[in-house]
C-alpha cells in the first residue's frame, strides 16, 4: 500500500511527515530511515510544503524520449541523434523550490524560457555498483519534478550553470509517493489550465532501473538523492503570469507561477 510522505514547514520549524487524508503527521526523522511518530498533527491546508527532501546529490537524465529528442532536432533543422547509452548530468540545489513556490524568470532571459515535467525517483537505501535487476529496491519513492530551461542560454552557454539551474528553476515536490510502479504512470503538462503535453512516464529510452545501475557503477548513492527521469514532447514557452502544472497519475501535480524578476 502506498504511502505519502512530505516535508513541511508548521509554527517556525520544518519536518518531515506522513500525509493522512487532509492532514499531516509530523515524524521525528527522515521517512527512508528509523523516524519516531509524534503526536504533532497538522491540517494539510494549514502548512507551507517545502521540497520533499534536499538531495546530497541531485542527477538529472537527459534526451530519455523519443518525441522529445525528434521535436528539439525539428527545431534545429537537424536529423535527431538517439542516444545509445544513458545521458547524465547534475543539477544545482540552489535551483530547487517547492510545490507552490514562484519560478522566478530573470529579466535578461530570453522569450524561448520553457517547463520539463519530469518523473523523480528518491533514492531511500545507500548504494554503490547496484545490479540492474535490484536497482528499484533502492528507490524510496517517487515525486515530480519541472527541469525549467532557458534555451538561449542552453545553447550558448559552455555548461548549464544558469540556463538549468538559476535559482528556483527546479521546482520539486509535491510529495513523495511509496510503493508505485512507475510504468503504469501518466505524465499530463498544463499551461494555464490548458493542457499542452501527455505521454507514458515509461516511455524512455533508458528505464530508471538502467540509470541507478550506470550511475552507482562510478558514484555511490545516498538516501534522500535524487534522479530525474527526462521528459517527452514539444514544450512550449512560458511567461510571467503563466501557471505550470506537472501531474503524474498516482503521485499529484506540482503547480507553479511564474512571475518577473523584480
Amino acid at each position: 500500500m502506498s504511502t505519502k510522505w512530505c516535508r513541511f514547514q508548521a509554527g517556525g520549524k520544518s519536518s518531515y511527515g506522513r500525509i493522512e487524508g487532509d492532514s499531516v503527521l509530523a515524524i521525528d526523522g527522515a521517512p527512508w530511515e528509523a523516524h519516531e511518530v509524534t503526536s504533532n498533527r497538522h491540517a494539510l491546508s494549514a502548512v507551507k510544503l517545502l521540497i520533499p527532501t534536499v538531495p546530497s546529490t541531485f542527477y538529472c537524465v537527459g534526451i530519455n524520449y523519443r518525441d522529445h529528442i525528434i521535436q528539439a532536432a525539428k527545431r534545429r533543422g537537424v536529423e535527431p541523434v538517439f542516444p545509445d547509452k544513458p545521458d547524465i548530468g547534475y543539477r544545482a540545489n540552489n535551483a530547487l523550490c517547492a510545490h507552490g513556490d514562484p519560478i522566478v524568470k530573470p529579466r535578461d532571459s530570453g522569450d524561448v524560457f520553457q517547463y520539463e515535467g519530469e518523473l523523480v525517483a528518491v533514492i531511500g537505501k545507500q548504494g554503490r555498483n547496484i545490479p540492474q535487476q535490484r536497482a528499484l529496491e533502492h528507490v524510496f519513492g517517487w515525486t515530480i519534478g519541472n527541469d525549467v530551461s532557458e534555451r538561449t542560454w542552453q545553447r550558448g552557454d559552455r555548461t548549464l550553470w544558469r540556463a538549468k539551474n538559476a535559482d528556483s528553476f527546479k521546482p520539486m515536490g509535491p510529495w513523495i509517493v511509496t510503493d508505485l510502479d512507475y510504468r503504469t504512470m501518466t505524465t499530463v503538462i498544463r499551461l494555464n489550465g490548458e493542457e499542452v503535453d501527455r505521454f507514458a512516464t515509461a516511455d524512455m529510452i533508458h528505464d530508471v532501473e538502467t540509470y541507478i545501475a550506470t550511475v552507482s557503477r562510478y558514484c555511490t548513492f545516498y538516501p534522500g538523492d535524487v534522479v530525474w527521469m527526462g521528459t517527452d514532447g514539444s514544450p512550449r514557452n512560458m511567461k510571467p503570469g503563466d501557471v505550470c502544472e506537472v501531474e503524474i497519475s498516482s503521485i499529484g501535480t506540482l503547480r507553479n507561477p511564474i512571475v518577473a524578476e523584480s
